[in-house]
């Protein structure tokens, strides 16, 4: 079993850009090229709205493949929102599992301090096999 201590703080991504909801795909694609990233946050337009997320994959399959313009459609248009969230301190294994059952690839971070970072389904299961080698390497280690 892996560590049982490794936190999503741990693991998490924190080169966030955002865009406006009211930008365009084509501004949107055009910031995601000049940062070599594939992912954005949509940042609430008031205290009580949410984060939204739009990724190169929402651009792929609600832009590109039905064939709308990217010049006319805007980033609040295919956006998730609101996007799921996760505490820094929450456990990558039950991080892992939220998101499995949710049927989600990602989650922003978000603390006490606001938004934090941002989590990959990928990116959590691959440290948590990591550091569960690692423990299993370590306790096959004989003790002195």
């Amino acid at each position: 079993m892996a560590d049982d201590g490794l936190k999503v703080s741990e693991v998490m991504r924190t080169d966030l850009y955002a865009i406006d909801g009211l930008a365009s795909i084509a501004d949107a694609l055009a910031l995601m090229r000049r940062h070599s990233i594939s992912s954005l946050v949509i940042e609430p337009r008031h205290p009580g709205d949410e984060y939204g997320f739009i990724t190169v994959n929402e651009i792929a399959s609600r832009v590109i493949a039905v064939n709308k313009s990217m010049k006319r459609t805007s980033v609040y248009e295919i956006m998730d929102k609101p996007i799921l969230t996760v505490h820094p301190d929450m456990r990558v294994r039950y991080a892992v599992r939220l998101l499995s059952q949710l049927a989600r690839r990602r989650a922003l971070v978000r603390g006490e301090g606001g938004l934090q970072g941002f989590v990959s389904l990928r990116d959590l299961v691959l440290s948590y096999a990591e550091a569960a080698v690692r423990k299993e390497e370590a306790d096959a280690q004989p003790r002195a």
